[in-house]
């Protein structure tokens, strides 16, 4: 605070200085290394997860998403942006008993609407391993830029059978 006596100039110069405090320098590459802001999930009310499953290895097509349409292997998960791929994957397990076995592949994607142009596109974000720790285990839905109203497509491909390789879809 200014003292009473103090002249106008000096208020401009003072707020002048408090500009130059304010004023900051962080850079691109500073602001992607800012760690996620923990939830608290006693506080925050969970998203409807809308989430459809295959159990062949392959994503659904895109076309399976038009028009209003949605893929019938649908299950509602409530959530935080916080989950991760792991405790998104035990929760499917728990509905699918199949799954659960030890080496069953599960790759996640996220299908989210089509700014450009109608319809929707598709972003592989990782995978797991039922009974095996991997390296996007931890990877969560805020760290994959996931937005409430987003879909999660899970293609889940039993043990013994090999998965799709990553990056490719089946075309729409």
């Amino acid at each position: 605070m200014l003292a009473a006596g103090v002249g106008v100039q000096s208020e401009r110069l003072a707020g002048r200085r408090r500009k130059m405090a304010v004023e900051s320098r962080v850079t691109q590459e500073e602001i992607k290394k800012e760690p996620e802001k923990p939830i608290d999930r006693e506080k925050t009310c969970p998203l409807l997860l809308r989430v459809f499953t295959t159990n062949n290895g392959r994503h659904h097509r895109m076309d399976e998403f038009s028009r209003g349409n949605v893929p019938s292997s649908e299950l509602q998960i409530y959530t935080w942006m916080d989950a991760t791929l792991k405790e998104l994957t035990s929760l499917v397990k728990e509905v699918y008993p199949e799954a659960r076995k030890k080496g069953t592949h599960f790759n996640f994607a996220i299908v989210f609407t089509d700014l450009k142009r109608p319809g929707y596109r598709v972003k592989e974000i990782g995978s797991t391993m039922s009974g095996r720790k991997g390296t996007d285990d931890s990877m969560t839905l805020q760290s994959q830029k996931f937005q409430i109203g987003d879909y999660l497509d899970i293609a889940i491909t039993p043990p013994n059978r090999a998965p799709p390789p990553s990056g490719r879809m089946r075309p729409y």
